[in-house]
């Protein structure tokens, strides 16, 4: 773990500073500070200090303490670049967390302002009651900034029709090196004159930067220069150094009758009426556009405060994807170009080896159902996903299959699957997860991303790619796997190298230097929409030619005289294969565990899956539910990924770590919920639960285990004890100041209630159950259960009995959930091995186990298999195979025939079911609501909640209590005030429910209580 001690008057701008600035070696700043030590590249390097400015005042003070100080300033958004945009050694200014403003919708002229914090998908959400939309998309638009869309100029799979983020942007408000804030837009010829006279500027640079530009481009040699060393304008991702090319106007003939093209594909497949010119740039030469230039500078010019944004109407209500399957790459790519023949909306590829990793992850693997085989050839080489629109099912039916027979008249593909409406999302989830489950791949060999981001026009695509391929083989020895936008041009091509070897990283520099000589023979751009960052930039040279060169940089001193703004990005990078996350030729020793991490090579591996995607910093807006506490704090500091780079510094050299550091990780994990969601939403699968309980496992062996820890982990134990006087118990938690004074003194919060003591009784047989005809099942009776919710148990079984099962309660262990969620993992060792020792002989098959809490059984197909000894391994996962929630066991049996609506009341209710969040990662909520459906009169909805910010004892805890109620306030507490008093509401999780209780004053069932209370 590395430190610094700045030697800068942080402390004095700190004091001015409305908003927050970390820059000291306390706990707190250091762990912060190396959270952006990294964006989604293979780059690092330690920021003197991190602000999170809050106004526009903030960020000037900003940029005049780093003109006065001599340092750099990094504009960062949500740090997803590929080529190390925001990596770098000076100030780091996030703008994600405070500026995350829509500031105004103009429906009427099809136009938003924004600031450059607010996320891509949710400022659609905010614009569709317009029925609008801002069009550009990337992979990452889930949590992908307008402020880092305009620095990268970002596309996205539709560009072909929707253009790219330069296409869209009107006017950009900034703040230049000088301080002063500017704004750039459309001019009239007389504006445009008079800012060149120094009229109607706010400092003596603003004229400068149009007069110099303008007389640059004013230069018949120089616009040649452009014309001749750009790439070539048939290529319509091109983002390889300053966009000089774009400010030439309507001289880019052949790129503007593209774009036109476009224009007319999206208005002849809409009823909306939209003009050509919403996607080209709106600027003639002569008034100087200069948000085309921005557009794609990566920060390094200016600092975005403000954006005016183009918006598009919504495309058509019907969608039809086909998902055509090929036996080669080659013949997907000439396909590609019968798709754009027929004017499809997106064209994208997957090559076999993504495919094939998609089987073993565990989010998308439920996405892959699309996929066939060929009956001789078996997997496809690749499918390519093309997308059309309409307004009627029946007319994107015709497009679809006219697409169809043309590629099998053309004898292209083997199988053509077609899907439509909301069916369509599972094979694009796919495909936007594509590089990062490529970090699943354990072993030194990592996707590189060194020339992912090449694009070449579409009809060169088939020869680029073959020629490609062949180079990286003959003249590196590598495979390459490919995916992405096949309809602009551009596939996102990945080799496997180990870069923490000198061998690797040689590679690494060498395949660039002959990508970059096959990209300029096609007349390409080196960057199609990732950037040039420090990743491609001292390549620009040789891309652009030295003239064109030396113009890029002349246009970073004329913006930018004392390189404060994020230099080494763009032009003056250095070399490639410098600053990465990886020591060369380093031999790490693995950290000693309990869980077995063999599968990922060990814990070092385990953290550095991590791809840095940032599919983490989701939002309530966009669903799921990694990360509960990132969504309500919205501080990287709170994202897996920070956790997760956190733990890849400490393990690089844990024989080293001192208690300081131990606090540094110990602090960036104390957020962290263990709700499981990273293990299945992140496409990398990083388990920060299982990371976690194994750190805390080392810091209480090494450091020992705080009381309250014990407690909680020794809540079985307590429980049992306290059963012996239950009505003390609940005397002490049903008055309020008692119940506030036990809180205080174990570390809970006063507010929070405690569960009562309701113990479990087990009922005998009714008449007529004494036998089963259907067979049986083992009821795992957990701790909770046991202890707190014994009347759920009771009518779990009375149910199960009267659909005619027989129920055994076998002897077993607590589950050892309370444990693990305090890091006492070497307890949970030992509870899962009695565990597994007791029932390895029970459970098969016929008589699987069930289990009420899922928190509690789940633990039985997720953490036992990786803590029992090798020689029970195969018994752990033979129980795991037989394991169901008893929602998943319900469901099963419906499946069967052998459970029917015919048991359950025909009358009419309303529910509500809010999934725990374990239940979500590790299965569906498809069987619960399955199970909640049986009543044949019972409409089922889900409640589109992540986390409800119990969590275990995390919302018990005084320190926690807060945020655990205020991600409960982010979707599931409004949604269960909003539903009818005689609404059931349905939560699996006891935790859930006891949240429900605290956040609304609700009662919530378990689905096994629902379906008692509908038996006939």
């Amino acid at each position: 773990m590395f430190k610094i001690t700045p030697k800068l008057p942080f402390a004095a701008l700190q004091k001015s500073f409305e908003g927050d600035l970390y820059f000291n070696n306390s706990t707190e700043h250091e762990a912060i500070r190396m959270a952006y030590a990294t964006d989604a590249s293979v780059y690092q390097e330690l920021p003197l200090a991190v602000a999170i400015p809050r106004t526009v005042a903030d960020i000037k003070r900003l940029v005049r303490f780093a003109k006065t100080n001599k340092i750099n300033l990094i504009p960062r958004a949500a740090g997803t670049s590929l080529a190390g945009q925001v990596v770098g050694s000076g100030l780091v200014a996030d703008i994600g967390t405070h500026f995350d403003k829509i500031l105004e919708i103009n429906a009427d002229e099809r136009w938003v302002r924004v600031q450059p914090g607010v996320i891509r998908d949710d400022l659609n959400v905010a614009l569709r009651p317009h029925g609008l939309m801002f069009g550009p998309e990337t992979s990452t638009a889930s949590r992908a900034m307008i402020g880092g869309m305009i620095g990268n100029n970002s596309c996205g799979l539709h560009s072909i029709v929707w253009g790219t983020t330069r296409d869209h942007l009107l006017e950009v408000r900034a703040v230049l090196s000088d301080g002063a804030e500017v704004t750039f837009g459309q001019l009239t010829d007389d504006e445009f004159r008079a800012k060149c006279r120094g009229e109607n500027v706010v400092s003596p640079l603003e004229q400068a930067i149009y007069q110099q530009v303008s007389t640059w481009l004013a230069d018949p040699k120089i616009c040649q220069q452009i014309r001749d060393g750009y790439p070539n304008p048939n290529v319509s991702r091109r983002n390889t150094g300053y966009a000089l090319d774009a400010l030439l106007g309507e001289e880019r003939e052949e790129g503007e009758e593209r774009e036109a093209v476009a224009s007319e594909i999206r208005v002849a497949q809409t009823t909306h009426s939209t003009s050509p010119s919403s996607l080209s740039s709106p600027s003639p030469l002569s008034s100087l556009f200069l948000p085309s230039l921005i557009a794609g500078s990566e920060g390094t010019l200016c600092f975005i405060t403000e954006a005016k944004l183009n918006l598009l109407p919504l495309p058509p209500a019907q969608v039809a994807l086909v998902c055509a399957h090929f036996g080669t790459l080659r013949q997907s790519l000439e396909a590609n170009l019968v798709a754009l023949e027929h004017g499809c909306w997106a064209s994208e590829l997957v090559d076999d080896y993504i495919l094939q990793l998609t089987k073993t992850n565990t989010e998308q693997a439920k996405n892959r159902t699309f996929v066939q085989t060929h009956p001789t050839e078996g997997d496809p080489k690749a499918v390519l996903m093309v997308e059309f629109f309409d307004d009627e099912l029946a007319s994107v039916q015709v497009k679809a299959e006219a697409f169809v027979a043309d590629l099998q008249d053309k004898g292209l593909g083997f199988a053509y699957p077609i899907l439509y409406g909301d069916d369509t999302k599972k094979p694009w989830a796919l495909r936007k997860a594509g590089l990062s489950i490529m970090y699943n791949i354990p072993g030194a060999e990592k996707p590189a991303n060194v020339i992912e981001d090449c694009a070449v026009a579409p009809a060169d695509l088939p020869d680029y790619i073959d020629e490609l391929t062949a180079m990286a083989k003959t003249n590196h020895g590598l495979d390459l796997e490919f995916s992405a936008h096949a309809g602009a041009g551009e596939l996102h091509v990945l080799p496997l190298i180990n870069l923490k070897s000198t061998p690797g990283r040689e590679i690494f520099r060498a395949l660039l230097a002959d990508t970059a000589k096959l990209v300029k023979k096609y007349g390409g751009s080196l960057s199609g929409e990732h950037g040039d960052g420090r990743l491609r930039g001292e390549f620009i040279s040789y891309m652009l030619g030295p003239e064109n060169y030396q113009l890029c940089q002349d246009v970073k001193a004329l913006w930018d005289p004392q390189g404060i703004f994020n230099p080494g990005k763009v032009v003056n990078a250095p070399p490639m294969n410098e600053f990465l996350r990886y020591e060369a030729d380093v031999i790490t020793p693995q950290p000693k565990t309990v869980f077995d991490f063999s599968r990922e090579g060990g814990l070092l591996e385990a953290a550095e899956k991590c791809s840095g995607s940032g599919d983490c910093r989701k939002t309530e807006l966009s669903g799921g539910t990694m990360c509960p506490s990132f969504m309500a704090t919205r501080r990287e500091h709170d994202t897996t990924r920070a956790r997760a780079n956190l733990l890849r510094h400490f393990y690089t050299s844990p024989e080293k770590a001192t208690d300081a550091d131990y606090d540094t990780i110990k602090d960036v994990l104390d957020l962290c919920l263990s709700c499981k969601a990273c293990k299945s939403e992140c496409p990398s699968s990083v388990d920060m639960t299982r990371m976690k309980a194994e750190f805390m496992n080392t810091l209480h062996n090494d450091h020992g285990v705080s009381v309250r820890s014990w407690l909680i982990g020794n809540f079985s134990t307590l429980m049992k004890l306290a059963s012996y006087v239950p009505w003390a118990y609940n005397a002490i938690y049903n008055t309020p100041v008692l119940r506030r004074l036990a809180n205080r003194l174990v570390g809970f919060h006063p507010d929070r209630t405690m569960p009562q003591l309701k113990q479990f009784t087990a009922p005998q047989p009714g008449p007529g159950r004494g036998t089963a005809p259907k067979g049986g099942l083992l009821l795992f009776l957990d701790e909770f259960t046991r202890y707190n919710d014994g009347h759920v148990a009771e009518k779990a079984i009375d149910l199960v009995q009267r659909l005619g099962y027989t129920v055994e309660l076998p002897k077993h262990a607590e589950s050892g959930r309370a444990y693990l969620s305090k890091g006492l993992v070497d307890d949970a060792k030992q509870i899962a091995v009695k565990n597994v020792m007791a029932l390895r002989s029970l459970v098969s098959a016929q008589t699987p186990l069930v289990g009420i809490e899922p928190s509690a059984i789940l633990g039985f197909r997720d953490e036992y298999p990786d803590l029992v000894p090798d020689d029970l391994k195969a018994d752990a996962r033979r129980i795991a195979q037989h394991t169901y929630l008893f929602e998943e066991w319900v469901a099963r049996e419906l499946e069967a025939g052998r459970i029917g609506p015919e048991a359950f009341t025909t009358n009419a209710r309303t529910v509500y079911v809010h999934g725990h969040c374990h239940q979500k990662a590790l299965s569906t909520m498809t069987p619960v609501t399955q199970a909640l459906g049986l009543p044949v009169n019972y409409t089922v909805n889900v409640i589109p909640s992540g986390c409800c910010g119990m969590a275990g004892s995390f919302g018990y805890e005084k320190e926690h209590y807060d945020l655990s109620m205020q991600i409960g306030e982010l979707v599931l507490f409004p949604a269960v005030r909003a539903t009818a008093p005689d609404v059931i509401l349905a939560a699996p999780g006891t935790s859930c429910r006891h949240q429900i209780k605290d956040g609304t004053a609700r009662h919530a069932l378990h689905p096994a209580e629902v379906l008692w209370e509908a038996l006939r």
